[in-house]
């Protein structure tokens, strides 16, 4: 049986459109209010103590993953499926690259270009190989807030006020997981199907990409905070598989596949600083 020739033309058009809108709102968010300049390379290697990186591998590892499970829909080839999804996040993220290459505080990024395929090449192996994500690459956030002041002004200032744009800028608030689904490496075993063990790594004490210290037009410093340290923070939190979840519902299936990016709050062990401590709820 081949594929809905009616079905591709929405799953094209919803990318396209889907893509030109989710590009708007980032361009509101992140782009409009500051400068304009040439194209130009920047080396951002070593900002925000990675953690930018790891989100552009996963958000191009969420974007593919929603496109070829769209692409499932139209029933094509599952190779065509796989290759048509898993390199779309890349192709939408080298649109953001130029806005980033003509950005006067930032530029094109190698770094980021590398982390975007790195993102796409988890999803596509894992489905040429076992044409399932068996290690599943998850999100979570929380908003952070502050007893000082001026680190709630200085938050604002550089991550932005709005929910929205603190879920998109503040890497202090967000974690980043590997969850991997032990039962389908081990299929004789007992463990439940639904159980992951998830991975997680974080950073806090970051108000400047590479120090605690902010400067103004003319390069007088307005903001220095170089005793806050800045630190790495590990995870281990058991985890739910949403797509393990029984359903006859073709909609639910879906639906599950699609959320299974974002990691269930649970409890967790964190390791940072030289120590463990027990979070009872982890994000």
């Amino acid at each position: 049986m081949g594929p809905n020739r009616n079905r591709v033309k929405i799953i094209a058009a919803t990318n396209i459109i889907g893509y030109g809108a989710a590009l708007g709102g980032l361009y509101a968010a992140w782009y409009k209010n500051y400068p304009q300049s040439n194209f130009h390379v920047f080396n951002d290697m070593p900002e925000w103590k990675g953690m930018d990186k790891i989100g552009h591998a996963y958000g191009v590892y969420a974007e593919s993953l929603a496109s070829m499970e769209l692409w499932r829909w139209t029933g094509i080839s599952r190779k065509k499926r796989i290759w048509y999804g898993g390199l779309s996040g890349p192709v939408y993220h080298t649109v953001i690259e130029v806005l980033d290459a003509y950005s006067a505080e930032w530029g094109w990024s190698w770094g980021d270009i590398g982390a975007n395929f790195i993102g796409s090449g988890m999803l596509i192996a894992q489905e040429l190989a076992w044409d399932e994500q068996r290690i599943q690459f998850k999100f979570s956030f929380h908003r952070k807030s502050y007893n000082d002041p001026t680190l709630n002004q200085r938050s604002n200032k550089i991550f932005g006020t709005s929910t929205a744009e603190r879920f998109l800028k503040d890497y202090n608030g967000q974690t980043y997981w590997l969850s991997a689904n032990i039962r389908s490496f081990f299929p004789q075993s007992k463990w439940p199907k639904w159980l992951n063990i998830a991975v997680g790594t974080g950073a806090e004490g970051m108000f400047g990409a590479n120090e605690n210290i902010g400067k103004d037009v003319n390069g007088n410093i307005n903001f220095s905070r170089t005793d806050i340290k800045r630190y790495r923070q590990w995870y281990l939190s058991p985890d739910i598989d949403l797509t393990k979840i029984k359903t006859n519902k073709k909609g639910l299936k879906l639906a599950f596949r699609l959320l299974n990016i974002v990691k269930i709050p649970m409890p967790a062990l964190e390791f940072s600083n030289g120590s463990f401590k027990v979070k009872a709820i982890g994000f």
